[in-house]
């Protein structure tokens, strides 16, 4: 395990120039201020980066299976770069399940890791997975077929990452590209990466409260959620959207209620623990903005993680359907084995999350045991719970802590504690 170590030089400075894609710019009418904050209405770049001083342009990505994926471009800081953006490296930011990108900009520009990041001289691109408010969009499907929620966390590893690693690959000159994913969007990385997917377009990957495994997760909400998804929970719902903001799932988070050690008043801290560093202002725009919808079936197979304890493909519950969909009667397992020892990796992880609990980011790492040591990287921060990775105030400049040089000369800024 590697230790951090500071480094004070680490970000270069990149000039005003940048490619435009070729995919339009939106452009929005004048708005009234309260409409024109409001991202359901104008989007994620007007609302949240541009009112800010950033350039950000919103664009759309299409799957191979016909989803319409939204994307926001970052190409550079408030003060802009010094080269002709040759040099820029591009950075991909993938959020988790049941929030969309808006999730990491929810702070001040100063706490926000895309515009950190951009004003390091980063081009920064935000994912917003299939399912979520900007991308519910198909060739051919409406949000209101049972069909276009047909889909698992699988798809997002089949279709949705190579679409949008493919888009920035291709916009970006053919560099290749850091990776930053949390939650979810560390599994469906770790997932890729297993069946040798995205591996030749990527640089480093900076894994924020991986989640492979579910087992010793210690949220109530999420245990008994769990649970209730690997059973009656299709029969209440159908293969369909599973909507927060539903009567539906009201009713059934409302029954989950009930049960010993869920805290209905406090819906946050029951699912990922007790965050250290969330201001209220920040947990006030969250509500507004999150949570997004996600499919039934997908929570169903992260429930089959959690109650199986193996990184496997979706499993359609009988031998003959697996059968008929995989020509084997058990899901295939992805085997993290796979991925290149000499791929640099970050993870970081937190000691009260109660999502990714610390035993399970451990059986996560003894799939690395063979990695190349000096490119692997370690953090572990005790005070962090799994929503203080996205959305943890820093109170100064002092609290930033910048993580090691990852041998593909990758900085972060991570989020730290700050003392009283």
């Amino acid at each position: 395990m590697n230790q951090p170590s500071p480094l004070s030089n680490c970000f270069l400075l990149y000039s005003r120039s940048f490619t435009k894609p070729t995919s339009k710019r939106i452009k929005f009418p004048t708005l009234e201020p309260k409409v024109a904050l409001d991202p359901s209405i104008v989007g994620i770049c007007v609302s949240s980066v541009i009112i800010h001083g950033y350039k950000c342009q919103e664009i759309e990505v299409k799957t191979q299976d016909g989803y319409i994926l939204n994307l926001q471009r970052i190409p550079e800081g408030r003060v802009g770069s010094v080269d002709d953006g040759s040099t820029k490296q591009p950075v991909l930011i993938q959020h988790g399940v049941l929030v969309d990108g808006m999730t990491w900009l929810l702070n001040s520009p100063e706490q926000n890791l895309p515009l950190i990041l951009a004003d390091k001289g980063f081009d920064v691109w935000i994912a917003n997975t299939r399912g979520t408010r900007f991308s519910r969009r198909h060739t051919s499907l409406k949000p209101s077929d049972p069909a276009f929620w047909n889909w698992s966390w699988d798809e997002l590893v089949i279709f949705d990452l190579p679409a949008v690693f493919d888009y920035v690959y291709n916009q970006t000159g053919k560099k290749k590209i850091h990776y930053v994913g949390h939650s979810q969007g560390t599994l469906i990385a770790l997932a890729s990466f297993s069946e040798g997917l995205l591996v030749d377009k990527l640089k480093s990957a900076a894994l924020l409260s991986p989640i492979a495994y579910l087992s010793h997760m210690t949220t109530a909400l999420g245990y008994f959620g769990a649970k209730a998804f690997v059973g009656e929970i299709t029969t209440l719902f159908g293969l369909a959207e599973f909507n927060p903001k539903g009567v539906q799932v009201a009713q059934f988070l409302k029954a989950l209620c009930s049960y010993p050690g869920v805290d209905c008043y406090d819906l946050l801290s029951s699912l990922t623990g007790k965050n250290c560093c969330l201001n209220t202002s920040t947990i006030d725009l969250f509500l507004k903005n999150e949570p997004q919808s996600t499919s039934t079936k997908n929570l169903v197979h992260l429930s089959q993680t959690a109650r199986d304890g193996v990184l496997a493909k979706y499993n359609y519950g009988t031998a003959l359907f697996n059968l008929l969909h995989y020509g084997e009667v058990r899901p295939p397992v992805y085997n993290l084995s796979n991925i290149p020892h000499n791929l640099p990796i970050f993870f970081s992880y937190g000691g009260k999350d109660s999502l990714s609990d610390a035993r399970d980011v451990q059986l996560l790492l003894d799939s690395f045991k063979f990695h190349d040591v000096d490119k692997l990287t370690i953090q572990y921060i005790k005070d962090y719970a799994h929503a203080d990775f996205i959305m943890g105030a820093i109170k100064a400049q002092a609290c930033f802590k910048l993580l090691e040089e990852l041998p593909a000369l990758f900085c972060f800024t991570s989020y730290k504690k700050c003392p009283l």
